[in-house]
């Protein structure tokens, strides 16, 4: 039976996840749908990021990425949610926080609001339905 020694070029790419270091980026997740935060989470952490926390909205994420920085390189923030939406939160933060990295999240169709949010500081946006290989290089660039 062969070894992975036999392969040395088989899987060799470092995950997205790590940094430099080899320690993962910590990520907060902000998103009212369980499933969408689910998901993200799972291509996150498959790929060596360490998915720290998770908001069910807008203001639960804002009070999140207080209580974590700077302890936090990345945020990923539904635009749509309830009591507090993802741009008005996306806002909130950049105000606490400049140098904030937050990747939106947005269904088809809310173009106006992913261009707004770029305008306020957001570093890049993943369209759903999330497909994985597009995740992790919007968050790659994003991380730059």
């Amino acid at each position: 039976m062969r070894s992975k020694g036999d392969f040395p070029n088989l899987n060799e790419k470092d995950p997205e996840g790590l940094k430099p270091d080899g320690s993962p980026y910590r990520v907060l997740i902000v998103d009212d749908s369980m499933f969408v935060a689910k998901q993200l989470g799972q291509i996150l952490t498959s790929a060596g990021f360490s998915v720290v926390a998770t908001a069910a909205n807008g203001e639960e994420g804002v009070e999140k990425y207080k209580e974590l920085h700077p302890n936090l390189d990345l945020v990923t923030m539904d635009i749509t949610m309830p009591k507090m939406d993802g741009v008005t939160a996306l806002q909130k933060i950049i105000e606490y926080d400049k140098g904030a990295r937050v990747v939106m999240i947005s269904a088809l169709g809310k173009n106006d609001l992913v261009k707004n949010s770029l305008i306020i500081g957001a570093k890049n946006y993943i369209v759903k339905p999330l497909d994985r290989k597009k995740v992790l290089e919007r968050i790659t660039v994003a991380l730059r």
